[in-house]
């Protein structure tokens, strides 16, 4: 089986802050680092770092990035066959500047090539026969669409960043995985506090499983049948949680690929993305497979919520 991402592919500019500005504020920057990032490509990254057989679709520019984006992905352990180079459109790139102290951060993203990416380029072998399929809202809907509807793989989304989703694209997809703010944007609820019984309620029915990701609180698992799950992470000392939940996501699809049931693969994907935050940028701290199975018997059991 194998894994196989379809995404974006980014240069990210990271900056070093005391504190995220605010609007029309201006704060003094303590250090900056060019990192190759992309939700889908960290994701990607993050996959091949746990097992092999990932492969990453997606374009790049014809410009010195693009060489640097898919040097690291080959890195990574991540077949990079599919990602092509695009005339007349650079390499996408974000600017994430991140706090010196807790690693909060704020991301804005210039696609590039990224929205260069149709659905002929998405029918392809290792779409179609794609244990696993990872998809994010990085590249064009319409390719999302082609993607999910052209593999016989398990399809996961993870919709980021947040937009209106099409029926038919939410009728392909396994397994739905928004964060908090994403989740109450699709179930076309009010932003406001919630417990997890809460955002349970607001999950179900938006894909056969949903997994909500909740940061320093781990990770809720709504699944078709039965209770829900509050999965907490295990004890970690962060530095920078930039990338975080594409790690989460890349260690999830990993572990499904692998045969885990959603209950157990969240549990290993929240410890992969655990040990993320602990290094500096998307991809500094991204775990194997021996660090993740080290760390899992810190991870506290899940909770059944409501």
């Amino acid at each position: 089986m194998s894994v196989t991402v379809v995404g974006s592919l980014n240069e990210d500019v990271v900056v070093t802050v005391d504190r995220l500005p605010g609007r029309g504020e201006t704060v003094i920057g303590s250090d900056v680092a060019v990192l190759p990032g992309g939700k889908g490509a960290n994701q990607a990254a993050a996959a091949g770092r746990l097992g092999a057989g990932v492969h990453m679709v997606g374009r790049v520019g014809a410009d010195p990035a693009a060489g640097r984006q898919l040097a690291a992905l080959a890195d990574a352990g991540v077949n990079v066959g599919r990602v092509q180079r695009t005339d007349g459109a650079p390499t996408g790139t974000a600017t994430i500047p991140v706090e010196a102290t807790g690693g909060e951060n704020l991301i804005v993203v210039v696609p590039g090539a990224n929205a260069r990416l149709t659905a002929a380029d998405v029918d392809v072998e290792s779409v179609h026969r794609a244990g696993v399929l990872l998809l994010q809202l990085e590249v064009p809907l319409a390719t999302v669409l082609a993607a999910a509807a052209a593999t016989r793989g398990t399809v996961v989304l993870n919709p980021a960043p947040p937009q209106a989703l099409p029926d038919d694209l939410l009728a392909q997809v396994d397994v739905l995985v928004p964060n908090e703010h994403e989740l109450v944007r699709l179930a076309g609820a009010e932003p406001a506090g919630r417990s997890p019984a809460e955002l349970a309620d607001l999950a179900r029915g938006l894909a056969p499983s949903v997994v909500v990701t909740l940061g320093e609180r781990g990770a809720l698992v709504v699944p078709g049948e039965g209770p829900a799950l509050l999965q907490p992470p295990p004890p970690v000392t962060p530095v920078d949680t930039t990338g975080a939940g594409d790690c989460f996501c890349g260690a999830l699809s990993s572990a499904l690929d692998r045969g885990r049931p959603l209950a157990d693969a969240v549990r290993y994907a929240v410890t992969a993305a655990a040990l993320s935050t602990t290094g500096a940028g998307a991809r500094g701290a991204l775990p194997d497979d021996d660090a993740v199975r080290a760390l899992l018997p810190r991870t506290p059991a899940a909770t059944a919520v409501g």
